[in-house]
């Protein structure tokens, strides 16, 4: 494990063998619900850098956070086969990096589909969920979200400068994000692109491109109320983008209507999806959960 200031670098084996990478942050001796954060389809550990360092730093409750690199991206090595990039052997490959680290049991914060591997995560070994917040996504994936989606990975801009791709992320999101300041956009290039010798590239496996373009989108992707039933007992909190064109407002209401009282939920004016978890007061009222939560399953 190598270190830098703020995180250390964790490298692991899947169970396939594919060399595999996340950050920890904060100190393993750390008497709370470690934190296990997941990102969206192409994006990686440092989406949640910020946030991280938030939660892993608070004097009162300072928490061990873990963000994963998925396999195909950040310093996680891409797979030779496409096929293998699927939310069921990502959610194989947390295990694998949890049972690494020694960690039995977490609360899960997860992007888009980093929720939808949380929602694996259930089926698979429930009792390693604490407490979930699911960031902009749900039980139903909206067709017009996945469109959007589509058609910018398809014409993902190849920036030669820093300032280029900032311009780039900007004239594509900037519909859905007015709230967004340029530290902002800032960070999301930082953390969605590498520098080489080629210049500026999007830190993910090209592959992964095919894996959404793929998709039948006249037909209704199959919904995951059985799975998102299955997490009624796990303290949840869920975040929606106002602008979001993936995680409509009558499937937050619903999954409201089916988790137990308690569940809380946020709307995030002026983002879409998936909202920055950094900005605002985002990280205090994640963190405010998650003590809660901790507080209930652990009285006195």
């Amino acid at each position: 494990m190598s270190s830098n200031p703020d995180f250390s670098d964790f490298f692991y084996a899947a169970p396939d063998g594919l060399r595999l990478h996340a950050r920890v942050y904060g100190e393993a001796s750390s008497a709370h619900w470690p934190v296990v954060c997941l990102p969206g389809l192409t994006r990686n550990a440092r989406d949640f850098h910020e946030l991280a360092l938030y939660l892993s730093t608070r004097s009162a409750l300072a928490r061990k956070v873990v963000a994963f690199d998925y396999r195909g991206r950040g310093q996680s090595a891409y797979d030779p086969d496409v096929s293998h990039y699927n939310v069921g052997i990502e959610a194989g490959d947390v295990l694998a990096g949890l049972a690494a680290l020694g960690i039995e049991q977490a609360a899960f914060i997860g992007t888009s589909r980093g929720g939808l591997v949380i929602h694996v995560l259930g089926a698979m070994q429930p009792a390693v969920l604490k407490a979930i917040v699911l960031n902009d996504i749900g039980p139903v994936i909206e067709a017009a979200g996945l469109a959007h989606i589509q058609s910018y990975l398809e014409r993902t801009p190849k920036p030669k400068t820093f300032t280029e791709a900032v311009d780039a992320q900007r004239n594509v999101h900037s519909q859905d994000f007015p709230a967004l300041a340029e530290g902002d956009w800032e960070r999301m290039v930082r953390a969605l692109y590498r520098e080489t010798n080629q210049g500026l590239l999007p830190d993910f496996d090209s592959k992964l491109v095919d894996t959404v373009a793929n998709l039948d989108l006249s037909q209704p992707l199959p919904p995951l109320w059985q799975q998102f039933d299955a997490l009624a007992a796990i303290p949840l909190l869920v975040i929606r983008g106002a602008n979001s064109r993936l995680l409509s407002q009558e499937t937050l209401e619903e999954m409201r209507k089916r988790h137990p009282p308690g569940t809380r939920t946020i709307t995030v004016p002026d983002q879409g999806h998936a909202p920055f978890l950094e900005t605002g007061n985002l990280p205090n009222e994640i963190a405010l959960f998650l003590d809660q939560a901790e507080a209930q399953k652990n009285p006195g």
